[in-house]
């Protein structure tokens, strides 16, 4: 998913890579591009420090190093583990940070780019052939997580390795957008990785956004334009962060109740919310809920497309119809700003 125009081509944007993927920047006023970009860097520099699992010098690390002992943290990681625990309750668990192990036994033990390309890019991500011994597999799960605002500290099981890619990437999103928006004194829409948020006035006709299964394609790739006038949208796929490990495809998507890539399952799902967190939260789950999905997300009230791995489109809650033929952008109506759907999605 990115903005619907080209950025190079639009006066008002940046684009550039951090966090280990694309970053695109749009402001309603081209005269705070320059503030807005600046502190748009600052607060993605900050979340890589406090939270990659690829740096040996994050926060993030120094924490699952130590799992086994509280510890005290920086307040941005206390921060982000907090989100990351909120998705884990808000979902009953389908969402769960405790799966690092289970993502580095899969092969992804470094930054996705640098991981062998998968054999097949349709093929389904299956078990390897040789799995590791079952006391690896296992989830020690996220209630086990203690996070002490007080004292400022977390304590990680032993054995257990946190990762926050299925809420940090989102949640750096809605903080760069507001940090943008504030810097800039414009309204800023801010992209990591597909992962869309907003913040400020919206321009006239609102943020054009290009739903597509891989935030990297330009605006001719199948998919679906759309026009929102705030809050965020989120995609998740297991289409493009695949790789191949042990001669068979992977994925990132985790089924924390096995500790392996979930199968059977969407291509891809997004999902409009009053801020990309949510949104990402529900895109992630949706995706380990497999047919389940469009149920739950209807029950959430939370506007979402599903694309099946033929290319066949589900819509739910008011996500807008597009017909092949039809041109210009539908618009997602959202909720307002903290309304809140079942289990306490924001819609």
């Amino acid at each position: 998913m990115r903005p619907a125009s080209p950025a190079s081509a639009t006066p008002g944007s940046a684009s550039w890579e951090a966090l280990g993927t694309g970053v695109v920047l749009r402001v309603s006023d081209p005269r705070g591009l320059g503030q807005a970009r600046d502190a748009v860097e600052r607060e993605l520099a900050a979340i890589d420090r406090a939270c990659s699992r690829f740096r040996e010098d994050s926060e993030l690390s120094r924490v699952n190093a130590r799992a086994g002992r509280s510890l005290r943290t920086d307040p941005l990681l206390l921060e982000a583990v907090q989100v990351a625990l909120r998705a884990a309750e808000l979902t009953d668990g389908d969402v769960d940070p405790t799966i690092g192990r289970a993502l580095e036994i899969a092969g992804y033990d470094r930054d996705w780019q640098l991981l062998s390309p998968p054999a097949g890019e349709l093929q389904e991500p299956v078990r390897p052939r040789r799995p590791p011994d079952l006391s690896a597999r296992m989830i020690a799960g996220w209630r086990r997580v203690l996070v002490d605002r007080h004292r400022g500290s977390i304590r990680v099981p032993a054995g257990v390795q946190l990762d926050l890619g299925a809420t940090a990437k989102a949640w750096a999103a809605d903080r760069a957008a507001a940090a943008a928006a504030e810097a800039g004194s414009c309204g800023a829409l801010v992209s990591v990785g597909g992962d869309v948020a907003t913040a400020g006035e919206a321009p006239a006709g609102g943020w054009l956004i290009r739903v597509t299964d891989d935030h990297r394609s330009d605006c001719t790739a199948p998919g679906q334009t759309i026009c929102i006038a705030s809050g965020a949208i989120a995609t998740s796929s297991t289409a493009v962060r695949r790789w191949s490990h042990g001669g068979r495809t992977m994925h990132h998507i985790i089924d924390p109740r096995t500790g392996e890539p979930v199968e059977g399952t969407w291509r891809t799902v997004s999902v409009a919310a009053a801020d990309c967190t949510d949104a990402n939260i529900a895109t992630t789950a949706a995706l380990v809920r497999a047919q389940g999905a469009p149920e739950w997300l209807a029950e959430q009230g939370l506007p979402a497309r599903l694309v099946d791995a033929a290319g066949g489109v589900v819509t739910v809650a008011g996500w807008p119809l597009q017909d092949a033929h039809e041109t210009g952008a539908a618009t997602v109506h959202e909720r307002p700003a903290g309304a809140e759907g079942v289990g306490g999605l924001a819609a």
